[in-house]
């Protein structure tokens, strides 16, 4: 895939490869780069996930002392055919979810939480 196809996202973490680990054990992504325990990227599909660690360029403070943090509210999105099954399997390994399923008009949400408390938003559209 060119790069100019693929969706770059940069997420804080705490710990680099604990990061790997939830994202390509659970989630389906593969391993692009491990410069552990300052960097990693992981992609599925034309997302690429740019895991960023306190040791990275991206965890500098920036000019006015302020240090980037994980566990804002910013997230990805990845889309499944059957939610409650996903969120069964997910629980059934012991991973933390922030809410329970909402129903929405486009469809159901639930938003998991990685080890450094950045979300994830599991989505299963609305049939039409």
């Amino acid at each position: 895939m060119a790069t100019t196809e693929q969706a770059n996202f940069r997420y804080m973490i705490s710990d680099v490869a604990a990061a790997v680990e939830f994202y390509t054990k659970h989630l389906g992504f593969t391993v692009d780069l491990d410069a552990s325990p300052a960097f990693a990227s992981v992609s599925r599909g034309p997302v690429r996930l740019l895991l960023a660690g306190p040791k990275s360029s991206a965890g500098r403070p920036m000019p006015d002392g302020v240090v980037p943090q994980p566990g804002g509210w910013n997230r990805i999105q990845l889309v499944f055919e059957d939610l409650a099954a996903e969120v069964d399997r997910l629980r059934a390994a012991g991973l933390t979810f922030r809410n329970d399923i909402l129903s929405g008009p486009g469809g159901q949400q639930i938003l998991l939480q990685d080890p450094s408390g950045n979300f994830v938003e599991l989505f299963q559209p609305a049939a039409r």
